[in-house]
């Protein structure tokens, strides 16, 4: 096997796994893409697309689990979701290599903060159960489709820590609702890298295929290892992954 599909075919493996778990599998594709010698721009384009079908699909298993807030219908976050997806892939595809290598750790880094501390923000907010007005959800959501649409690392973190604000309390409906959004960001931007993008097809189709096999392992590992432990682990690789994008743009 060539040595840029076998990064590949272990980098989807592994974020198969990770997406299983609490997602932020962009956090292994992409920096294996990079390492494999893609652009950055081009790397996040094709593991965008790598991680798409992962994603349709748990948003078709929950979506028993997935209902509006209570103050801003399902139509509305959907089309703001969908509308900051299309705006964030327009913004990588215009966004100079440099430039993106520059923006990249900063946005790694909040990727990594969210996913290590999102319990503790999804604590602080969710006593205020503040109840807002329809604008303010739909500008939120389309600001978090944006950055899904650009980078997306962490977005669903980012999203179920938010809502809590928004009087949506309960855990199931939260990741169905979460999954679902994940998925309408990576679907519109999907769709522009496609047509305009530049994509490495062979190494997304290699990336996708292991991602699925590796979310039905990281199904089965999740139920042998206490949340805490893998929390832990997972939170130590995406800090060593912030570390290298830091020293790789601004060393």
């Amino acid at each position: 096997m060539d040595d840029h599909l076998l990064v590949a075919t272990v980098a989807g493996l592994l974020a198969g796994v990770v997406n299983a778990f609490a997602g932020g599998g962009s956090f292994i594709t992409f920096p294996a893409l990079v390492l494999a010698g893609l652009p950055p721009v081009a790397a996040n384009q094709t593991g965008a697309i790598a991680l798409l079908p992962g994603s349709l699909a748990s948003a078709w298993a929950y979506k028993d689990d997935i209902r509006a807030f209570q103050h801003a219908s399902l139509p509305l976050i959907m089309a703001s979701t969908l509308l900051g997806g299309g705006a964030g892939a327009v913004l990588l595809l215009f966004t100079p290599t440099r430039l993106f290598d520059l923006v990249i750790p900063w946005l790694v880094l909040i990727g990594a903060l969210t996913f290590t501390f999102g319990k503790t923000i999804q604590a602080r907010l969710a006593p205020a159960g503040t109840r807002l007005r329809p604008v303010p959800i739909a500008a939120y959501q389309f600001l978090l489709g944006a950055y899904g649409g650009y980078f997306g690392g962490a977005v669903g973190i980012m999203m179920m820590a938010g809502w809590t604000v928004f009087g949506l309390g309960d855990v199931r409906a939260l990741n169905g609702m979460k999954t679902l959004m994940v998925g309408a960001a990576r679907v519109v931007a999907v769709l522009i890298f496609a047509l305009w993008g530049q994509v490495y097809w062979e190494l997304a189709l290699s990336m996708t295929v292991a991602a699925v096999a590796g979310g039905y392992v990281g199904a089965l590992v999740t139920r042998r290892l206490t949340t805490d432990t893998l929390r832990r682990i997972i939170a130590l690789a995406f800090f060593a992954v912030t570390a290298a994008f830091f020293y790789r743009g601004y060393a």
